[in-house]
């Protein structure tokens, strides 16, 4: 493991205190189990001929609720596009994919259907019954336009994924249950060492309320201005690398408005964490090129038509840096 210096490390009574004090992770012990039948199949799978590498793909943001039973929270900007279109790109590398996604998120695989509502395919007759074609008949009509091929292609690069076991899809939408659920990830994956890999593309809260603070039910109007002190999120990437899965290959991302400071907050990132990777990229230009930011220097990364996506490129470099690492590694080059 990359050696990491200067680093201000983490509080452990902090992480300790937040995971000890968030609400439970629901059905905690079937996800386990479904994580470890899926690592499982892959060390199997690795046994017998070349080794499967796996990577954890993380997209979407964060909630912070504001009450126990929640009605109102604070948002993380993402649609969960970059994190989908990377996680079809890994596959097609041969990497079995975990990812850990925001509900209602882009997903892989999905990001060509069209956005039309099923409402538009029905209608209410005169006698006041539901007139429309059957769901067969609108998957069909769907593909016989222009996105005929393309659906058609998704449909079975999915069915691919999943039914080879190169795809397992877990879910979150609070920063407690990302969190969570995130360490629960990364301990189980620490048996892969160097052959693991966690891209970190979720938009992740800075700040939250903790669990004992909030209110227990929803925030009454009536009492007037609400006066809230945020708590922040204990950073856990520096743990990942020192506990949670030490040999593991880290890729961050780092998303500012100002473009005058992020290459310096992403190079100041790498170091602070230990990452081996960071992906730099802007707000106004996000969708259309990043940086990316290693020891050894820096790579720009851009689209180079409109429907190009930036993320097969993005991958593509990743993983000869991941091979790279992955070489040094069992050579025992630190």
């Amino acid at each position: 493991m990359d050696s990491i210096k200067g680093v201000k490390e983490p509080v452990e009574s902090d992480v300790e205190s937040f995971f000890s004090k968030a609400p439970p992770l629901k059905d905690c012990d079937k996800l386990f189990e479904k994580l470890k039948g899926f690592i499982d199949r892959v060390v199997r799978s690795s046994e017998n001929g070349k080794p499967v590498r796996v990577v954890c793909v993380t997209s979407g943001g964060t909630t912070v609720p504001l009450e126990q039973r929640c009605v109102r929270y604070i948002d993380n900007f993402s649609s969960g596009n970059r994190g989908a279109a990377s996680t079809e790109y890994f596959v097609k590398a041969g990497y079995a994919v975990i990812f850990l996604y925001r509900w209602g998120s882009c997903q892989p695989y999905c990001r060509y259907l069209p956005q039309d509502s099923f409402l538009d395919f029905f209608e209410i007759a005169e006698d006041s019954t539901i007139k429309g074609m059957c769901f067969c008949s609108m998957i069909i009509l769907l593909m016989s336009e222009s996105h005929d091929v393309v659906v058609k292609r998704s449909i079975s690069e999915y069915r691919k994924a999943v039914e080879g076991g190169m795809l397992l899809k877990l879910p979150f939408t609070t920063i407690f249950e990302y969190l969570q659920i995130l360490q629960m990830v990364a301990l189980s994956m620490d048996c892969l060492k160097s052959l693991g890999m966690f891209y970190l593309a979720a938009a992740v809260s800075d700040f939250y309320v903790p669990w004992e603070n909030m209110a227990k039910h929803k925030i009454q109007s009536a009492e007037g201005p609400l006066d809230m002190r945020l708590t922040q999120v204990p950073k856990m990437l520096s743990v990942m690398r020192k506990d949670w899965a030490p040999a593991a290959f880290c890729i961050s991302f780092k998303l500012e408005t100002d473009p005058d400071i992020l290459l310096q907050k992403a190079d100041t990132a790498m170091r602070k964490y230990g990452m081996h990777v960071v992906v730099a990229n802007e707000l106004a230009t996000y969708k259309s090129e990043v940086t990316v930011v290693t020891r050894c220097g820096k790579t720009k990364v851009c689209s180079r038509a409109k429907d190009h996506d930036l993320e097969m490129e993005l991958v593509d470099i990743l993983v000869e840096q991941h091979s790279d690492y992955i070489k040094k590694f069992e050579s025992g080059i630190k």
